[in-house]
């Protein structure tokens, strides 16, 4: 189609784009004029390619459209117009003139939200849902019919910016793609708007957006963030108007904090290191991050009480040099201003969102060691407060302050260990958003502690922290010296004991295996960190010139893992060290039951300086938190540890996602079966062994089994390991200490024996990832039958043989489906060798240097000479 687009901003320019790509021929751009010297993103794209762009400051006067104006629009010879986003009001006689007619996108779901300003209204009036229309346009407000809709759920803390950049902006290109499609292959639908549950509500604006503190706090929370950046929702605090920004919902007990009097709310806010809570009628509590004053400073709403405290500083001849730079940027953006003073105000002069990017692009550009955000901008948005901020950064005046850590402390095995309880979440521990809390319980003795969950923040600290983070411009071998062996091993004896007191591990084991291997696995992957490397490849020249292809490795971007209870800290090693080395950044999930261990590397990754939002820490339910990292967008990696049927629902929720996963798995084999409790992922879950042997086998397993009793990860896990035993017939069944106290408090198992155990049985097919043994005969020699026995199932993780024939033992390891094969050994592995498993168990490796790979994605280059 012949298309004429009428409108501004980025959407306009992106729908734009997306016509031509699609075949369309736009024939005319029709936009506002420049403003302050510099032109619509839409008019410099159309610029760009050669389109006709008119620049109108209106279409009418006094109601009647300006001839030279149509005549203008009229002489392109448009077949529809497309209305992307459009801030003039457009006469009828330009709607209707093509032979299509005019199409308009909407950002509400009409006919609720008529007229401008319509998600703020979203969000104000407390809708579940958001969306957009595509409809065609009439002389009414909004009303013509409807060609097609979309919308997505509210989350409870969405801003306008979140629904924009999240759903109505990304999806309404596409719509608008799709809208005008349907109208070229004559399929587009006309469908009356109903009046029913038709609203209108006017524009917002400032002196309208005053804050009415009597009301419940899920309404102020609702305004405040409905009235989000523009035009901001608002109150007089000490004679003062003060705008709020950045507002949630806050549910928990009341934190403590520093009193404020806000006029007319009968309750005074309390300024706490999170924010400024503020009380609804009805008792509850929402939290505000940001504050503005009148002169157009912000500040985070915690530093309210020392907001006047810094005092200017003089600067040396080299920042005075800096500062001439930096204004030389202003002036290349704000064009419209003859003089940068002290005085001037990057948005009151004309400065967007838009150009706050810019100016930092070229700052960093210039000063490549100088890290800087956008919210750095709006805090300073005076020259003089900007040059100060600048200096103070520069000379390191205004670092991070010193981790604050609320700690549970607990007495024991001749220590006192301190455990953080709260998410780590960008460099900080803080409580959950919603307050929420869940116990974790110590599985040796039942008692409580509590901790808190926590999402969508995380992922966002972890990718701001990728794309424009210094972690992301580290040198690899700086990113190595800050993988944490060192530190971990300096503090081994402690998180042994967390371990314990968490899991349920003996202390020796958990100091041997679950630290001692984790220090080994990050000191593995932090000499890894300097030697990823691509490959030169010859390929077919193109003569008469030359070609140069190499690859390169690249990480992935931001990785969520998600690891299971038996060995807490040593799975997050195990997934964490890899994706760390290869230069990604992480938002980890450890077992709802088990947190203790993730949360304490969590605070020894700030001691050894790991940059903000690179290392994410969410403890919390697999069904809330685990789910919702399965599917968040911008999570570019899933690595998972756990159950089968899970691991089947997250390949479900992820087609396009790439995805590790090793679960739990029935094994064959000889083999540690108790070894870690049973709890333990490649525990040999079934024996096979030779008739003339296996008498004496079973008694010599009875013998060894006597006194030996632990405790499981939890209640759950209990229930789970009990639950295979209680379909095998009583004749098969040989329980050992039956005299030990198990009745005590805490979930402790009897380890259990199965023998004479038949293939059809259930606990021949499924594990109980417990202290169970299962026991099944074969016959002396026949190789091949216990071969076919052993591969008749779906699962492969490791397996083992032991035998003194290294010819049998060589072909069974050839023959045995399963990721890994102990030859007369079991349980060694090593931070080197690759482990992962086949089936389904999982794809992927963790360790060794193919778990690299699995976190770095390969890009060919092709260069003509």
């Amino acid at each position: 189609l012949k298309l004429a687009l009428i409108g501004q901003s980025l959407f306009g320019q992106e729908v734009y784009s997306n016509l031509r790509k699609e075949g369309h021929k736009i024939v005319g751009v029709f936009t506002v004029p420049d403003k302050n010297g510099q032109a619509d993103p839409l008019a410099l794209s159309a610029e760009k390619d050669g389109t006709p762009v008119f620049k109108f400051s209106r279409w009418r006067v006094k109601g009647k459209s300006i001839q030279e104006v149509v005549e203008a629009y009229r002489s392109v010879g448009a077949e529809l117009n497309v209305l992307p986003f459009c801030t003039q009001f457009i006469p009828m006689d330009v709607i209707d003139f093509p032979k299509h007619g005019s199409i308009i996108y909407h950002p509400s779901i009409l006919p609720r939200h008529r007229g401008a300003s319509a998600i703020n209204w979203t969000l104000i009036q407390g809708d579940k849902k958001a969306g957009f229309t595509v409809f065609w346009a009439d002389d009414g407000l909004d009303t013509g019919p409807i060609l097609l809709q979309q919308e997505c759920d509210i989350k409870p803390n969405d801003t306008v910016d979140d629904l924009y950049n999240r759903f109505l902006f990304p999806e309404g290109v596409k719509a608008m793609v799709e809208a005008v499609q349907l109208i070229a292959d004559g399929k587009a639908p006309q469908v009356p708007q109903p009046e029913e549950g038709a609203t209108y509500e006017g524009i917002q604006k400032k002196e309208n957006a005053q804050i009415s503190w009597d009301q419940p706090a899920a309404a102020l929370h609702n305004w405040i963030r409905g009235h989000d950046k523009v035009p901001g929702a608002w109150t007089i605090i000490n004679d003062q108007v003060v705008t709020f920004y950045g507002s949630s919902l806050f549910d928990g007990s009341v934190p403590s904090g520093q009193p404020l009097a806000i006029e007319g709310a009968t309750k005074p806010g309390l300024v706490t290191k999170n924010g400024l809570v503020l009380f609804g009628n009805d008792g509850k509590m929402l939290l505000v991050r940001n504050l503005q004053f009148e002169d157009g400073k912000m500040i985070p709403a915690s530093k309210y009480f020392a907001a006047g405290e810094t005092s200017a500083i003089e600067l040396t001849e080299e920042e005075k040099k800096m500062a001439e730079d930096i204004k030389s940027i202003w002036v290349g953006i704000l064009t419209n201003v003859p003089v940068i003073e002290d005085s001037t105000d990057f948005f009151k002069s004309g400065a967007s969102s838009m150009h706050v990017v810019r100016m930092i692009e070229e700052i960093k550009q210039k000063y490549s060691g100088l890290q800087l955000h956008n919210e750095d901008v709006y805090m300073a948005t005076k020259f003089a407060d900007f040059i100060q901020m600048l200096v103070r950064r520069l000379r390191g005046e205004d670092k991070e302050e010193e981790l604050i850590v609320d700690y549970v402390s607990k007495t024991v095995n001749n220590m006192t260990v301190k455990m953080p309880y709260q998410c780590f979440i960008n460099g900080q521990f803080m409580d959950a958003e919603d307050g929420k809390t869940y116990d974790t319980i110590n599985p040796t003795d039942g008692s409580v502690s509590s901790f808190l969950e926590d999402v969508d923040k995380a992922v966002a600290a972890a990718k701001d922290a990728f794309e424009n983070g210094e972690w992301g411009k580290m040198n690899a071998r700086e990113r190595g010296r800050l993988i944490l062996a060192d530190l971990m091993e300096k503090q081994q004896e402690e998180l042994a004991t967390i371990e314990t007191i968490d899991s349920g591990a003996v202390y020796t084991l958990a100091l041997k295996t679950h630290v001692g291997m984790s220090v080994q696995t990050f000191r593995y992957f932090a000499g890894w960190c300097d030697k990823i490397q691509g490959s030169t490849i010859p390929i077919n020249h193109a003569r008469p010139n030359h070609n140069l292809t190499f690859t390169k490795k690249e990480p992935i971007g931001v990785c969520a893992i998600v690891i299971p209870w038996n060995y807490p800290l040593m799975m997050l090693a195990w997934k964490s060290a890899a994706c760390l080395a290869a230069g990604n950044t992480l938002v980890l999930k450890p077992a709802q039951v088990t947190p203790l261990t993730a949360l304490k590397f969590a605070e020894l990754s700030a001691e050894a300086g790991f940059p903000k939002g690179v290392i994410n820490i969410l403890p919390g339910s697999g069904g809330l938190v685990g789910q919702r990292l399965s599917e968040h967008p911008d999570i570019r990696k899933l690595g998972f540890t756990g159950s089968t049927p899970i691991g089947k629902q997250i390949m479900k929720r992820n087609k396009q996602k790439q995805v590790s996963a090793y679960c739990f798995l029935l094994t064959q084999g000889m083999g540690a079966v108790y070894f870690n409790k049973g709890e333990n992922c490649i525990a040999a879950g079934r024996l096979f062994v030779e008739e003339s042997i296996h008498d004496e086998f079973v008694k010599r397993v009875v013998r060894y089994l006597e006194g030996l009793l632990g405790p499981s990860s939890c209640s759950e896990s209990r229930g789970m390991q009990r639950a295979p035993c209680s379909s095998v017939p009583s004749q098969n069944i040989l329980l050992t200490n039956d005299a030990l106290p198990v009745s005590c408090a805490g979930f402790f198992m009897e380890p259990t024996v199965f023998t004479d155990v038949e293939d059809h049985m259930y606990i021949a097919q499924e594990e109980s990832f417990g202290p169970v043994m299962v026991i099944s005969k074969f016959k002396d020699g026949d190789v091949e039958g216990v071969l076919q026995r052993a591969n008749n199932t779906e699962y492969g993780l490791a397996s083992g043989v032991f035998t003194r024939d290294i010819n049998k033992a060589l072909y069974v390891s050839e023959k045995l489906e399963a990721g890994t094969v102990f030859i007369n050994t079991y349980n060694k592995t090593d931070v080197a060798a690759p482990f992962g498993g086949f089936k389904q168990s999982g794809f992927g490796k963790d360790l060794g240097e193919e778990a690299l790979h699995e976190y770095l994605r390969t890009k060919a280059v092709t260069v003509e000479y």
